[in-house]
């Protein structure tokens, strides 16, 4: 554990963080009363503060960063594109990044989402989603088809319209004047099992609630919105991929997009490159994000059918997608994305990641036999449990993870470990034990 106290060069830092920098999801003046992590540079899985203090990243700088911080290959293939081309519009330019991760990308989905359109983050991603589909509705001539489905307790974003797709009470609630409603339906979270069911079954219940919805409005609905196989921001609330199948032979048959946001579960997160894969099957339109760079820097993209993409290809510009951002395209984020898929092919990642998570299940035999958590799941190198706690755990677990070198940030009740990709045997075994001491530690601090 860590005991040595701060020198005042750190005190310093963070004094002068609270003072001028707004500090994401956060309530400032709680954050007061908490010490910031002053952190000094990264290395592999792990993060050193500015008194040389040691973190392990245990959920990869949420849940971006797979091959580790300051990776020599991804280091290097940025260092090349700094010497040529750091940055270019890309309305009217194009360059060799963005053209080869677009070509890269399609191939992985086997050529079903053929158009790659750049953004910057995962919510400018999910409001290019939106705006694809009801433009797309209206060029074919049904620009009645202007409402939304999510999923309940899904999240896809900060930004307003995206906001108006995600049903997570902290983020939207404040905000909800200025936003369109969308029709929220049950979700597939197997953790509702009834006596009785399975993970299959809570699936079977929630693709009715939607078919019975789709019946009613599917003139009206543009699309679905859906986070394939893990709703992270719902507390790793994970479902069968059954659920998946049955959405989309359901927007097929009721003539409604499906859209995949696999911002967070994409890039190998759930087991396979892109979560959908599980269960065979592609979206009208795909979101990717935060792993796709690596951890390295802001980069997000809409993946989409030739459907889609021709209902914008006419003389009228109007017809056109008359989207952009200022850096959409960035050359050096399209060189990071793609010296990640390199990494992703050259140490066969998904095979390595297989057996490593074998190994990580056995290291957590011990933590899964505690007797304060319920409903442990994994979906890939995701691994969740509950604790049944009070409203304070979350901020003690994190507090007293801090104080054993690891960075962990339970959602509510719900502790999870999404740790990046390049772990080896002796550290895989020293987070194991130090997760379950930290459980025992938040728990005794009640």
């Amino acid at each position: 554990m860590h005991d040595r106290a701060p020198d005042s060069r750190t005190a310093d830092w963070r004094a002068r963080s609270l003072r001028h920098v707004w500090h994401p999801c956060t309530q400032m003046k709680r954050q007061a009363a908490m010490p910031l992590l002053a952190l000094a540079r990264g290395e592999g899985p792990w993060l050193v503060d500015m008194d040389g203090r040691r973190y392990l990243d245990a959920i990869s700088s949420w849940w971006v960063n797979l091959f580790g911080h300051a990776n020599a290959r991804i280091n290097a293939a940025l260092h090349d594109q700094l010497a040529r081309l750091p940055h270019a519009m890309l309305a009217g330019c194009t360059h060799a990044p963005a053209v080869e991760l677009a070509e890269r990308l399609s191939a992985l989905t086997g050529g079903a989402l053929g158009h790659c359109f750049y953004a910057s983050d995962g919510a400018s991603a999910v409001e290019i989603a939106l705006k694809m589909s009801f433009h797309s509705w209206r060029n074919r001539g049904h620009a009645d088809k202007r409402e939304f489905v999510c999923v309940r307790h899904g999240y896809h974003g900060e930004t307003l319209g995206a906001l108006g797709v995600t049903d997570v009470a902290v983020f939207r609630d404040a905000y909800d004047p200025l936003l369109r409603q969308a029709h929220v339906v049950a979700s597939p979270d197997a953790r509702q099992a009834g006596p009785g069911e399975d993970a299959a079954a809570v699936a079977q219940r929630a693709a009715a609630d939607l078919q019975a919805l789709l019946a009613a409005r599917h003139r009206h609905i543009a699309a679905v919105i859906i986070e394939p196989l893990v709703q992270c921001a719902a507390g790793m609330a994970m479902h069968d991929p059954a659920y998946l199948r049955q959405v989309r032979a359901l927007c097929d048959r009721y003539q409604v997009h499906l859209i995949a946001d696999e911002i967070a579960v994409g890039c190998g997160r759930t087991g396979s490159f892109f979560a959908c894969e599980q269960a065979g099957i592609w979206p009208d339109l795909m979101t990717l994000s935060k792993g796709i760079t690596g951890g390295y820097l802001p980069l997000s993209l809409v993946l989409s059918t030739d459907a889609i993409h021709d209902a914008f290809y006419d003389d009228d510009v109007a017809r056109g997608f008359l989207h952009s951002h200022s850096y959409t395209g960035n050359p050096l984020a399209c060189r990071a994305a793609l010296a990640t898929l390199a990494i992703f092919d050259a140490d066969d990642v998904l095979a390595r990641n297989r057996a490593w998570a074998a190994q990580f299940d056995a290291a957590l035999a011990p933590l899964r036999r505690h007797r304060a958590i319920s409903h442990w799941r994994r979906a890939g190198m995701i691994w969740a449990f509950d604790v049944a706690a009070d409203a304070g755990f979350a901020q003690r677990y994190a507090a007293a993870a801090l104080a054993r070198g690891l960075l962990l940030r339970p959602i509510g009740a719900t502790v999870y470990l999404m740790p990046p990709y390049v772990l080896d045997e002796a550290t895989t075994a020293w987070l194991a034990r130090e997760t379950l001491a930290t459980l025992d530690d938040a728990l005794e601090a009640r």
